[in-house]
């Protein structure tokens, strides 16, 4: 980390992009995910006290503009500094004014830790059996990251690849599933070696409307590739039906890892009234 007195030597461009490099130094600091040799490491000055020191020098700033600067020098003067938020703040405002913004892959996002007991024993992961999705030719890593993280978090047993989706061990999957596809693991398989004894769907325009469809108690939600959908040979495999969601925006496109989000909201929320009656 840099020392104060230096930065007041640099000529203000310089500074502006060291200060956002020690800005996010800093986030990643807090989250725990520094990386070797960048931890914070000044024994004389407080982290929290450093923070507010290299803020208040973004705060004075020509370049800020209004409502950056009072937004600023709000989390600045809280009755409790939040460090992460106004490195946060201060970063993204010096990349404003500098003209950089950040990219998917510059986020700075804490790693989700499982849940545990009072004793510290890490719980075991709940889901509904037999919920499963297959990932059919995915593309991007960022969207298959998502869809696991999605998975994860709203109760799928199993994650099906086919043989042509990106792979999982893409750093910017692992980045965007947020651990999940550690927690529930993938299997790789053809359209043919997916279970015979699972009712299979599809997720794709010109179907069911979600609201009308006939979720099943277990299956596979086939979710097809960013640029052509699902391909002929998985609607001929769709024993189960095909489900859309109903939109009404002149583009009618969704990301498919929101479209999947909405979908697994939905046929989850049936399973549970389900059982709730039964």
């Amino acid at each position: 980390m840099i020392a104060i007195p230096k930065l007041d030597q640099l000529e203000p461009g310089q500074k502006r992009r060291k200060l956002a490099l020690t800005f996010g130094a800093l986030e990643r600091d807090i989250c725990g995910i520094a990386e070797k040799g960048m931890e914070y490491a000044h024994p004389s000055l407080p982290r929290a006290e450093y923070v507010r020191r290299l803020a208040q020098i973004v705060v004075r700033d020509p370049q800020m503009t209004a409502a950056a600067r009072a937004e600023l020098q709000s989390l600045l003067y809280a009755e409790q500094i939040d460090e992460r938020r106004v490195c946060n703040c201060a970063r993204n405002n010096l990349l404003a004014i500098i003209g950089t913004f950040p990219a998917e892959w510059d986020l700075i996002i804490a790693p989700h830790r499982a849940p545990t007991d009072e004793d510290g024993t890490i719980r075991t992961r709940r889901f509904f059996p037999g919920v499963c999705v297959y990932a059919e030719d995915i593309r991007s890593p960022f969207n298959l990251g998502s869809i696991f993280r999605t998975a994860e978090a709203m109760g799928a047993e199993k994650v099906y690849l086919s043989p042509l989706c990106t792979d999982p061990d893409h750093p910017k999957a692992r980045r965007g599933s947020m651990g999940c596809i550690e927690t529930l693991g993938y299997e790789r398989v053809a359209l043919n070696q997916l279970p015979d004894d699972m009712p299979v769907f599809v997720l794709e325009t010109g179907g069911t409307p979600l609201e009308s469809f006939d979720f099943p108690q277990k299956g596979i939600c086939i979710v097809g590739s960013e640029e052509l959908g699902v391909s002929p040979a998985a609607l001929e495999r769709a024993t189960h039906g095909r489900v859309s969601i109903p939109m009404t925006g002149l583009k009618a496109s969704l990301n498919v890892g929101v479209a999947f989000g909405i979908l697994m909201q939905k046929w989850t929320e049936r399973l549970r009234a389900e059982s709730e009656i039964s």
